[in-house]
């Protein structure tokens, strides 16, 4: 072999060794959010068992499912559950319609701002505000209504867009899944016609991969066109004991996966668990006061109470917000 060919035989190998490198390095590493420690580690270590094929944990790709709970797993739930602040923001929209709501709660409280009247009216008075706000209408309409408040409303706190406020570090997390053959669902307490419209763009999880709460539709013919309707009457509330049943109803299959933050996630967590093979269940702690919020036990959302007690018992693991992430929001 003369000299010349030497020569581009090298560069040529040069070359693709230099591609390669490139787009090694242009790779954004997995989990580049989680700071190094066990939450980090308990991930990986549990995705690589369950991918390995021929391993003793091994599962096939069609089992691999993963369950997510919304408010406070995925985006931020302080002050309130976004939710609810939709529901607060629809009262005083349609107040015009209502002047009897000057004087009767709990619109009242609403329309004059009074958050500790509007706690007092409780479960009772949280379903009237539902009732008024999201029934009485075509579930298209509905759909419609919500795209267009979550489009333009704003955080009180952080004051930018409530999509804008999600994790950094679980939406890392939900592509780090996904590449990894797993099928991620929202299984959350809150609306499943609230979510939908904006879960695939926000979280990379269609419509059809979103459980939640629902009220009762009924179908009929508004002139000559077939319709939805929402009635005011809650159909199913995908909550604590609810959340197993709502992923059997949905899903069809028991996840080896969850993701939580409260008490209302301990069942779909305990579920997931109790499963054969390996599993995983973890909580995101709220533990960070200067970058979102620090709370567990004495809140009224997002309490983690008995999560807090009895993680540890039952090998769950306990995500640190201050000490796990070194980073909350997407460009912050």
């Amino acid at each position: 072999m003369n000299c010349r060919a030497v020569i581009a035989g090298f560069s040529t190998a040069f070359a693709a060794v230099f591609i390669w490198t490139a787009s090694a390095f242009a790779q954004p590493a997995p989990l580049a959010s989680w700071n190094d420690g066990a939450s980090k580690q308990a991930i990986v270590e549990f995705v690589e068992a369950v991918t390995a094929d021929g391993g003793p944990d091994y599962v096939a790709p069609a089992d691999r499912i993963a369950t997510f709970d919304n408010d406070g797993t995925l985006w931020v739930e302080h002050p309130m559950y976004t939710q609810l602040a939709f529901a607060l923001d629809r009262v005083k929209a349609l107040a015009s319609e209502h002047p009897e709501w000057k004087t009767t709660p709990p619109f009242q409280a609403v329309l004059e701002n009074d958050m500790e009247a509007l706690g007092r009216s409780g479960h009772k008075g949280l379903m009237e505000i539902i009732a008024a706000t999201h029934a009485g209408m075509s579930t298209d309409a509905f759909e419609k209504i919500t795209s267009d408040w979550i489009a333009t409303a704003r955080h009180p706190r952080f004051h930018r867009p409530y999509t804008d406020l999600v994790y950094q570090p679980m939406l890392e997390l939900l592509d780090y899944l996904r590449a990894n053959g797993f099928k991620t669902f929202i299984v959350s307490g809150g609306g499943i016609e609230f979510m939908r419209p904006w879960t695939e763009e926000v979280y990379g999880i269609p419509a059809e991969q979103v459980v939640g709460s629902s009220i009762v539709t009924e179908y009929t013919v508004v002139d000559g066109l077939p319709e939805l309707m929402r009635l005011p009457e809650i159909a199913f509330v995908d909550d604590k004991a609810g959340k197993p049943v709502g992923i059997l109803t949905h899903i069809g299959k028991r996840p080896i996966a969850a993701f939580g933050n409260s008490d209302g996630d301990y069942e779909m967590l305990q579920y997931t668990t109790a499963g054969p093979g390996k599993r995983l269940g973890m909580f995101v702690h709220h533990d960070d006061a200067d970058r979102e919020y620090a709370y567990d036990r004495d809140t009224h959302f997002g309490r983690l109470d008995k999560g807090l007690d009895d993680a540890s018992k039952e090998g769950w693991h306990l995500i640190s917000m201050k000490d796990d992430w070194n980073q909350i929001f997407p460009g912050k």
